[in-house]
């Protein structure tokens, strides 16, 4: 099987949440790599897939925020420094995937399902074939163990409980 590689400057690992129940709070990590084996990209059937997130890269463009979720109340970046996601099965959803496999979120380990759209390959200008995609799911943030809240005074809570992960990858040929 071929090995592939995220290129981190043409993709984002991002998420969002609700906010005071009425609007949203999104962000990203900036720091996360890949091990992607799979015979061939236009057809993840076979695909393994191990991705690593830094969760000391949060960025949701607000320092006080970001500085609160790396604390233990949230992340715990000292105790707990990576996500961790593994493939377990892929199949072929009409002409998009379903990507299965085990989230792991301070050390707490759940299945999922990401959403996959193929959006294609071409070539980058040095020669190299470059492949994309899209994947999405939601997790319930609190079965990871992110389960700081604060109750809001004209009722509900000020983070809501699902949180929409959103990635969007370029691999390029493992160097």
């Amino acid at each position: 099987m071929a090995k592939w590689q995220i290129d981190q400057a043409h993709s984002t690992i991002g998420f969002e949440v609700k906010h005071m129940m009425v609007s949203k709070v999104k962000g990203q990590f900036t720091n996360y790599s890949a091990d992607v084996e799979v015979d061939n990209l236009e057809d993840l059937t076979s695909a393994q897939i191990e991705i690593t997130i830094d969760t000391t890269s949060i960025t949701t463009n607000n320092e006080d925020r970001d500085n609160h979720l790396k604390s233990a109340e949230f992340f715990d970046i000292e105790q707990f420094p990576d996500i961790k996601f593994n493939s377990t099965n892929v199949t072929k959803d009409g002409d998009d995937y379903k990507v299965s496999g085990d989230l792991t979120i301070k050390d707490v380990t759940k299945p999922v399902v990401f959403d996959v759209e193929y959006g294609g390959k071409g070539t980058n200008p040095w020669g190299v074939e470059v492949y994309g995609f899209e994947a999405e799911t939601k997790i319930d943030r609190e079965e990871f163990g992110l389960t700081w809240n604060a109750a809001l005074e004209t009722g509900g809570v000020l983070v809501g409980k699902d949180i929409k992960i959103k990635v969007e990858l370029e691999l390029n040929p493992a160097q």
